[in-house]
């Protein structure tokens, strides 16, 4: 055969994919993720993607499945959940509990799809997982008023569009409650924190100067102790929240 026929026949001998669905499109943002993660956490990233709805990059799974699924204990998988967060590639909202699933949604500069929005309640009511989390975070500090305002998602979607990472954020969060906590203890103003705006210092602070990796679990257990002694001297039931469902990075990146 000549060279020529050898080209063409190259050219007619089209890729096809074995299985028409359940593939996922690996590109330059999986070979990013790979060179950014460990290679466990690289391994549930990577069960993540084949697992997310392609039009929004979320998937929802306890942690005791996953570590089954990806072959790792729940306390590995815990620590993966974190570093996920960190390195900015999964923004997280933990269940409430140990048997409650797990919502990921995988970030932009991670996920090769074009996504659409799901909407909650109608029009208008665009789901937002990054808004939900602070929401969430600010409103189970416990030391603060449990209201999360109009003014406070636009804060929220301020600092998204800035693009700071959700776990400077929830570190932010975590750090100003301590200090909050603290300042009731040393017979500070008895008012509880008003609005998302009590933070925004902070967020810069930690935008300047990242916290080790491993902080953010000090600073949640920080908040849980303080929560309930203080709950303890005055004397009251702890606000909704009160650093009780901290189990959770939702809290405290």
């Amino acid at each position: 055969m000549a060279v020529t026929d050898q080209v063409v026949d190259q050219r007619n001998d089209s890729l096809y994919l074995k299985e028409p669905s359940g593939w996922f499109a690996a590109g330059a943002s999986f070979g990013q993720a790979l060179l950014t993660l460990s290679d466990g956490a690289f391994k549930l990233f990577a069960h993540l993607c084949l697992e997310a709805d392609r039009r929004t990059g979320r998937h929802e799974a306890d942690q005791s499945d996953l570590a089954r699924r990806i072959g790792k204990s729940r306390r590995i998988v815990g620590k993966y959940f974190e570093e996920l967060e960190h390195k900015g590639v999964c923004t997280i909202r933990r269940g409430r509990n140990q048997y409650a699933r797990t919502c990921f949604e995988i970030r932009d500069q991670y996920w090769p799809y074009r996504r659409t929005h799901d909407l909650e309640g109608g029009p208008g009511h665009e789901r937002d997982a990054f808004i939900d989390a602070i929401r969430d975070s600010f409103i189970f500090l416990g030391c603060t008023n449990g209201k999360f305002s109009t003014r406070d998602a636009c804060l929220a979607k301020d600092w998204q569009q800035r693009g700071i990472p959700l776990s400077t954020v929830q570190d932010a969060l975590l750090m100003g409650a301590c200090r909050k906590y603290s300042s009731w203890f040393n017979g500070g103003s008895p008012l509880p924190i008003g609005s998302l705006a009590y933070f925004e210092a902070l967020v810069g602070e930690i935008q300047e100067r990242p916290l080790p990796a491993d902080y953010g679990s000090y600073l949640r257990k920080k908040v849980v102790q303080l929560a309930a002694a203080w709950a303890k001297k005055s004397g009251k039931p702890p606000k909704k929240g009160g650093g009780s469902d901290m189990d959770c990075r939702e809290i405290v990146q």
